[in-house]
């Protein structure tokens, strides 16, 4: 878990306080700062530079939820894409099928309405997501990841249709 370690974060935690870790992203940052090893040996300076690097990555990954929860899977050997096809459930594929349909038949209201109810769909997972990253936080087991990985390939399937039903409607609407 070498980015929590590069932030001063033990044990790895799903569920983070994002003032906090912005406060240790700062201070790691002025720690390892490459000005502060200019006059030291080259191997100090190299180690600087990938510290300062190492950081840069942490924090990057750990302030966004889903990156975080993608990097803790992927840690534990547990890739969130390997299951991909599994975890959409029937119903909704039947709304990705009336979805590209109202696209296709150019019928930017049902296709906006479909785009709400993902948007919606979305928004609920990220609750959920909230309430599962509690759960492994209070019993770090590779049983309490499986759902975070089902959950968030649900919401990666999701954020796809958002974005490319979004993009549609927009050309459509500039037609």
């Amino acid at each position: 878990m070498r980015y929590y370690e590069a932030l001063g974060l033990e044990p790895p935690r799903l569920k983070l306080d994002a003032a906090d870790l912005q406060k240790r992203f700062y201070a790691r940052s002025r720690e390892w700062h490459p000005d502060r090893f200019s006059t030291r040996p080259p191997a100090e300076q190299q180690t600087a530079l990938e510290m300062t690097a190492l950081i840069n990555d942490a924090f990057r990954t750990l302030r966004d939820p889903v990156g975080r929860a993608e990097y803790v899977l992927s840690e534990h050997g547990l890739e969130a894409s390997a299951q991909r096809g599994k975890d959409v459930p029937a119903d909704l594929l039947e709304e990705v099928l009336e979805l590209n349909m109202a696209l296709e038949e150019a019928d930017g209201e049902q296709a906006a309405r479909s785009l709400a109810q993902f948007e919606a769909a979305l928004a609920a997972l990220d609750g959920q997501l909230a309430g599962l990253f509690a759960a492994w936080d209070a019993a770090p087991s590779p049983d309490n990841l499986q759902p975070v990985r089902a959950a968030l390939n649900r919401r990666k399937y999701i954020a796809n249709l958002v974005r490319d039903a979004r993009k549609a409607l927009e050309t459509a609407r500039e037609s």
